[in-house]
């Protein structure tokens, strides 16, 4: 099977679960139509006061995030594989009288889409292992980056991703760096394990190194890597919450979380 072939197996699997994940506790729809944010402390922190600024939001699910940024101040488009999650951010922004844009298309195919440059591109949270190369996703950033504009992801960390979830308790069973395509197929979703779907996905695990070199080799400058304990979301099998809300190994053993952020320079 080709990318291409998997890329549609993972578009399908997701027109799946967004209208699951649209009525699920998880992303609490009737709280954010109320005003709440979707974003988390990590995200809030880095972009700080984004008001008159345009965001590119790269794999946007459902456009909560790129509505909460919408909400903020900043022009924001939003870009995802999946046109029925394309479709929901849509009537979203409708209903809440926002101005974001939302593209339907393939991550990697955002340049050939959107011929706009932002001052920041943004990812977060479950998005690059859907990716099977991230130096053409590093370039891509690249090109819808305006000169002094940044990118910012944060993402879970490469570690947690070497266990098959699937089987009880974890595995460790994948690569820190594996070049071979992940297949996993079982019932339920993220935002509601009890749900009768069957995902089936294809993924791929990246580490740091892959990932910072990716940037650099597209002209990005740096400005800090951080690895973090804590994440925001219970998605792990044992985790703790705690005092902040976050949840984390009772262990610490490895982090669950990492943010990068990267420099256009003006210079160039």
């Amino acid at each position: 099977m080709n990318n291409t072939e998997k890329f549609e197996t993972n578009r399908k699997t997701w027109n799946n679960k967004v209208a699951i994940h649209a009525r699920s506790d998880f992303y609490d729809l009737a709280n954010f139509r109320k005003g709440r944010t979707s974003l988390n402390k990590y995200e809030l922190e880095a972009l700080g006061d984004v008001s008159g600024k345009s965001i590119l939001h790269l794999q946007c699910h459902f456009g909560q995030d790129t509505l909460s940024f919408a909400r903020m101040g900043a022009k924001c488009t939003g870009v995802d594989i999946s046109d029925e999650g394309i479709n929901v951010a849509k009537q979203l922004n409708r209903e809440l009288k926002l101005d974001a844009n939302f593209v339907c298309c393939n991550v990697l195919d955002t340049s050939e889409n959107i011929s706009e440059k932002f001052d920041i591109v943004f990812t977060s949270y479950g998005t690059i292992g859907w990716l099977p190369d991230l130096k053409p996703w590093a370039k891509m950033i690249s090109e819808k980056l305006k000169q002094g504009g940044f990118f910012y992801i944060v993402e879970f960390h490469p570690i947690a991703w070497m266990f098959d979830y699937t089987v009880s308790p974890p595995a460790m069973k994948y690569g820190y760096q594996q070049d071979e395509a992940i297949y996993e197929e079982y019932e339920g979703t993220y935002a509601d394990a009890n749900s009768k779907i069957i995902s089936k996905e294809y993924g791929w695990n990246h580490s740091l190194g892959e990932v910072i070199t990716s940037l650099c080799e597209a002209g990005l400058k740096i400005e800090f890597l951080k690895e973090h304990d804590a994440s925001p979301y219970d998605i792990f099998p044992g985790l703790v919450k705690n005092t902040e809300g976050m949840f984390e190994l009772a262990n610490k053993m490895y982090p669950l979380i990492f943010e990068v952020k990267a420099i256009k320079n003006s210079t160039e």
